[in-house]
């Protein structure tokens, strides 16, 4: 377990949901989080609003060009390899932002962070177990499902001159960073939960929770919600 600034202990009771695009993780985070009474953070909301102001400085620092990258550059003039290889090489800096948010927490009970940058090679050096964290991945059948009744994954969200090649292009960078997340969960010794569809969120969470037991067992059960 890796030396870390933790100003209020809070990054020591952590757990942690990553994983895959379209797997479900924010709604079995919220699920576990209001069963057990704990707080949750959404990567994906930070990372496309606050962290979005880090970025830009960090560009402004190295002389960058401040405004994104051209989405017909990035959507359809590199292929999926080479996209999954950006975004995992972003992951590091990105986590680090997220570490500084959830310093600024005091928590007294355990909390729960999810989201798809939040990698298992990334969490384990900072955990006392790697049993703190699960990946969850959607199957092929389950992950096209959510690409056809899931509004969001339905298409790259910018004008491009080719909207199916960069919607194809999106879908296998999202499926090589999958694969990316359970080669290494596996490695370190983090579960990996499939998501096949054929059980509903709230049997995700309650296999979830049935993980993070050890952290979750002797807390008070909270009131139940209004």
């Amino acid at each position: 377990m890796a030396e870390i600034w933790d100003p209020h202990g809070s990054l020591g009771r952590m757990l942690w949901i990553g994983g895959a695009q379209w797997a479900g993780k924010t709604t079995v985070a919220d699920l576990v989080a209001a069963r057990h009474g704990l707080t949750a953070y959404h990567y994906d909301y930070h990372d496309s609003r606050g962290h979005q102001d880090r970025r830009i400085a960090g560009r402004v620092a190295r002389g960058e060009p401040v405004t994104d990258p051209d989405v017909e550059d990035v959507w359809i003039n590199h292929d999926p390899a080479a996209l999954a290889a950006q975004v995992l090489a972003d992951f590091p800096e990105r986590f680090e932002w997220t570490l500084d948010d959830l310093r600024a927490w005091f928590t007294g009970r355990p909390a729960i962070a999810e989201g798809w940058g939040l990698r298992p090679e990334l969490v384990v050096p900072l955990v006392d177990s790697p049993q703190r964290m699960v990946v969850l991945v959607p199957t092929e059948e389950f992950r096209q499902h959510q690409l056809r009744t899931v509004p969001r994954a339905l298409a790259v969200d910018a004008p491009v001159s080719d909207p199916e090649l960069a919607q194809a292009h999106r879908i296998a960078r999202d499926r090589l960073i999958a694969e990316d997340a359970v080669r290494n969960a596996r490695r370190l010794g983090v579960p990996v939960i499939e998501v096949d569809g054929t059980r509903d969120a709230a049997a995700v969470a309650a296999e979830v929770a049935e993980q993070f037991a050890p952290w979750l067992r002797d807390l008070p059960v909270p009131a139940p919600l209004a």
